[in-house]
C-alpha cells in the first residue's frame, strides 16, 4: 500500500505540474499570500518528492510516513475552502460533492501512516516503548 500511495502522489504531481494546474489552483486557499499558480508548482514539487520517497527510501519510510501525513494535513484547509467557497475543480461541482471530499483526507493521512509504519511508531512512542 505504501507503493500504490507513492505512485498515485506522483501521478498527483505530474498533475500539478502540467495539465491539471487551473484544477489544482482552486484548491489554494484564497487567504494564501502567494500566486496560486506558485503554490501549485510548490506542492507538486513537494508530491513529486514525497512520492518518490513513498517508493524508494524504504530505510526511512516511518519518516517518509510522517512527513506525508503532515504535508497531508497543510494541504487539507486547501480543500475546506473549495468547500467553504463552492468552488468548482475535478468535477467536485456540488456542495455535496465538495463535502464528501472532505472525509477522504483523514483517510489519505492514515494511509501515510500506516502504510509506513509510522501509525506504530506513534503508538509505541506514545506508550513509553
Amino acid at each position: 500500500m505504501r507503493i500504490v500511495l507513492g505512485g498515485l502522489m506522483i501521478l498527483a504531481a505530474v498533475g500539478h505540474l502540467t495539465f491539471q494546474r487551473e484544477e489544482f489552483q482552486a484548491q489554494v486557499s484564497l487567504w494564501v499570500p502567494i500566486q496560486k499558480d506558485l503554490v501549485v508548482l510548490l506542492s507538486g514539487i513537494v508530491e513529486l518528492c514525497l512520492g518518490l520517497a513513498m517508493l524508494f527510501w524504504g530505510r526511512q519510510k516511518v519518516l517518509v510516513g510522517l512527513v506525508l501525513a503532515l504535508f497531508f494535513i497543510l494541504i487539507f484547509p486547501g480543500n475546506i475552502s473549495q468547500y467553504t467557497n463552492e468552488i468548482d475543480a475535478f468535477g467536485l461541482d456540488t456542495d455535496r460533492k465538495r463535502l464528501i471530499r472532505l472525509f477522504f483526507q483523514p483517510v489519505l493521512i492514515l494511509w501515510a501512516l500506516w502504510s509506513t509504519g509510522a501509525s506504530k511508531y506513534l503508538l509505541n512512542k506514545y506508550r513509553g516503548n
